[in-house]
């Protein structure tokens, strides 16, 4: 009869401590972590010519030597949920939609992979068209 108090003893023990450790356990992640996320899944994206992250970001990044992997990225996020901006330029020649859309899907299956948050929205901003890519073929084109 020994033996079964202490199995139960030991049952209640490893119960508290499950339920105590569910209670006083709380993750909080930052928006900065969950916007380098989103910039990492965008920069992966073909079409995306770059992010743009206004006159503020492009300052920051050259005083600093880095590349902002969260620049043109504006996260809002609560407990379970969170709401994505992606501010971006495009290659000139691309269907916008298709570029836009994929960005969506990528973002969402980043963010809620690596964070388990639920992504409620994710809205992609066109702030330009790059014509680079058209410079440098007509100006290899004229050289020929």
């Amino acid at each position: 009869m020994g033996e079964n108090n202490e199995n139960k003893v030991e049952e209640v023990v490893e119960n508290q401590g499950e339920v105590a450790l569910e209670s006083n356990t709380n993750i909080r992640i930052a928006d900065d972590v969950i916007a380098v996320i989103a910039g990492v899944a965008v920069a992966e994206v073909p079409g995306v010519a770059e992010m743009s992250g206004g006159f503020a970001g492009g300052i920051s990044e050259v005083l600093s030597g880095k590349k902002n992997l969260s620049k043109g990225i504006k996260v809002d996020s609560g407990e379970k949920e969170t709401k994505i901006d992606v501010n971006i330029i495009v290659e000139y020649g691309t269907r916008i939609p298709d570029v836009a859309f994929e960005i969506q899907n990528r973002v969402k299956k980043a963010v809620e992979n690596m964070t388990g948050l639920k992504v409620v929205e994710v809205n992609v901003h066109i702030q330009g068209v790059s014509t680079e890519n058209m410079e440098n073929k007509s100006n290899s084109e004229s050289n020929e």
